[in-house]
């Protein structure tokens, strides 16, 4: 079930939508706000009889009607209305606060589903530190909205009501009056003021993105800062956006630092109001002093609620920026989804074919791919060579659907891939890419990242296979080994050979090497070629790579360069054209027997 609507696609966003939104979430969970504002009404009730109780004390004391039991009898009725207090604070902070948390709980669940159902270029356009900041800084400020700002919301209403009420009716209604002539001021500038936090917080947000992002750049990068003796640059750009958010929330700080002393000049007002008429009608015998005592205590018991007002306030206005935030990134369709009525074949043959393929990021960039055609049957492998920036895995991107390719133009059996639900297709793909992402978990679990169930034998079989498994057995811990974040406690060749036994314990009918053999060494390589041979046999393979001796067995070579095919064809009819291919070929032959004598 979704935990927010779905607004209209042209929506504009502002104030009441998120308020609308909110006010769904209160639906939703009635029942539990339901039991503790009731709660809620009840510790109100209790409290405000304290002062009504003392009241009665007072007077009774001056009448000279107090004996020892009349003594206990008040003892006992303040010990027993305080049980009662406490037993319902429990209930309402238990259904309260635990429910705002259980929404946050399902709104980060959402969010972070819809982030992994986004595509490559929504991670283009978001920063990874400003995505965070929506999942910790965000979800919390709407957390507090259902959380503190319904406890203190109603609260403050309940209090002002029933105070009001007792003030007025038990007491002096004109003295009630009177003491409040302050209050439209205070409503005005409590209007004021939401208004200028609704627009700071949402600065303020932005900043602690641009801060997280910074952070998170930093540290992932330290070896590369390291090696490049930046620190001071890196630390002098972090004190630039740190001060940016200081200053940013500063400015909100001043906001929110005017609201207690503003609430308690204008409570103190009515205090001093309060006095002088409530003082002049005990002189005039209007009222006992233990009514004026109680008015005094009932009044002081407005200041919370006055307080509150301006907190609720602040949190309302908080919690709508960082909601309008949510719901924006919430709003962005998937760049790539499956089409109505999407469907993959039970089983998989394998079969690639890519007709005039045309391609580029966005209607205003230039071409990344132009005219390229290919086919490729089951069982046979496609090599492709180029220069850095010749599309080579924009490619293989486009097989996958990493980014939508143009309608028409990429078959997988004989299907569109537009055509084909997006994570069947994926799973029928074993894809290395050129940055093989490892996650901070054991060895053996970042190898066995597939869809189906781990097998220990299986593990090492794809180990043995990408020339992993004496380097891993040789560890402490071996395939138990903890790996530091994105594998940083292995080399780079050690971590290509993990993702390559990642694709091998896939299994998958498509097998697809982007440029991922470019940190082992060319024996490393030979021999990892050499065991993904018999894989190779009885699945498509499409093999990246900058080294033609990665591609020599291939049964079709392209040649890109700027996004076309320039030479196409086995290894000895290339070298034959005397072309590019060549000219890379003799040019590696060079640079491997230059190594050979070093």
């Amino acid at each position: 079930m979704d935990l927010l609507p779905s607004p209209r696609p042209l929506e504009r966003p502002t104030v009441q939508r998120e308020l609308r939104i909110f006010a769904g979430l209160l639906w939703r969970y009635r029942l539990r706000y339901g039991v503790g504002v009731a709660s809620l009404l009840v510790v109100d009730i209790g409290n405000l009889t304290m002062p009504w109780l003392i009241g009665r004390f007072i007077d009774e004391a001056q009448a000279g009607s107090l004996d020892a039991a009349v003594i206990w009898r008040y003892v006992g009725m303040v010990m027993a209305i305080a049980a009662l207090v406490a037993g319902f604070r429990y209930l309402w902070r238990m259904n309260i606060f635990g429910t705002a948390r259980l929404v946050e709980f399902e709104l980060r669940d959402r969010l972070f589903r819809h982030l992994q159902r986004m595509g490559a270029r929504f991670y283009q356009r978001h920063s990874i530190g400003d995505l965070m900041a929506h999942a910790t800084n965000d979800l919390s400020a709407i957390r507090g909205v259902l959380g503190e700002g319904i406890m203190a919301g109603w609260d403050a209403l309940i209090m002002v009501t029933l105070t009001l009420a007792t003030m007025a009716g038990t007491i002096h209604w004109q003295l009630t009056l009177v003491a409040l002539l302050p209050l439209p001021l205070l409503i005005l500038f409590e209007w004021a003021l939401g208004r200028q936090i609704h627009v700071r917080f949402k600065a303020v947000q932005a900043a602690f993105g641009t801060l997280s992002e910074r952070v998170q750049e930093s540290l992932s990068g330290a070896r590369v800062i390291k090696a490049f003796a930046q620190e001071e640059a890196v630390t002098a750009r972090f004190q630039q956006d740190n001060v940016a958010y200081y200053e940013r929330f500063m400015t909100l700080t001043r906001l929110n630092a005017l609201n207690d002393p503003v609430i308690t000049l204008l409570g103190g007002l009515s205090t001093v109001i309060a006095l002088g008429y409530g003082g002049a009608l005990v002189l005039s015998g209007e009222l006992t002093l233990g009514q004026f005592v109680a008015f005094n205590s009932y009044l002081g018991m407005l200041v919370w609620p006055m307080l509150a007002t301006g907190w609720v306030i602040n949190l309302v206005q908080r919690g709508t920026a960082s909601m309008a935030r949510i719901q924006a990134l919430l709003d962005e369709a998937p760049d790539v989804s499956d089409a109505p009525g999407a469907k993959a074949p039970e089983a998989w043959r394998g079969r690639l074919e890519i007709r005039n393929l045309t391609f580029r990021y966005a209607p205003e960039l230039p071409e990344v791919l132009r005219d390229v055609s290919v086919t490729l049957r089951p069982g046979e492998t496609l090599g492709i060579v180029g220069r850095t920036g010749s599309g080579k895995s924009t490619l293989v991107n486009l097989l996958v659907r990493v980014y939508e390719p143009p309608e028409g133009t990429v078959f997988l059996d004989g299907q569109d891939v537009r055509t084909l639900a997006v994570e069947p297709l994926r799973n029928a793909v074993a894809y290395v890419p050129q940055d093989g992402f490892l996650f901070s978990t054991t060895i053996a679990e970042n190898v066995a990242f597939a869809p189906r169930e781990p097998e220990a034998a299986d593990v090492l079989r794809a180990a043995a296979i990408a020339q992993l498994d004496s380097e891993v057995q040789d560890m402490p811990h071996g395939f138990e080994t903890m790996l530091g974040e994105r594998g940083i406690t292995l080399s780079g060749g050690q971590r290509q050979r993990v993702s390559i036994a990642r694709a091998v314990f896939k299994d998958a009918p498509v097998l697809v090497l982007d440029d991922c053999l470019s940190a082992v060494d060319t024996l490393t390589e030979a021999r990892i070629l050499q065991g993904l041979k018999p894989l190779m046999a009885e699945r498509t393979t499409i093999i990246v790579s900058h080294r033609v001796s990665a591609l020599q067995h291939a049964d079709q070579i392209l040649v890109l360069d700027a996004g076309r095919v320039v030479e196409r064809g086995t290894h000895a009819e290339l070298l034959a054209l005397q072309g590019e291919y060549r000219k890379l070929y003799d040019r590696q032959a060079i640079e491997a027997a230059i190594e050979a004598v070093e």
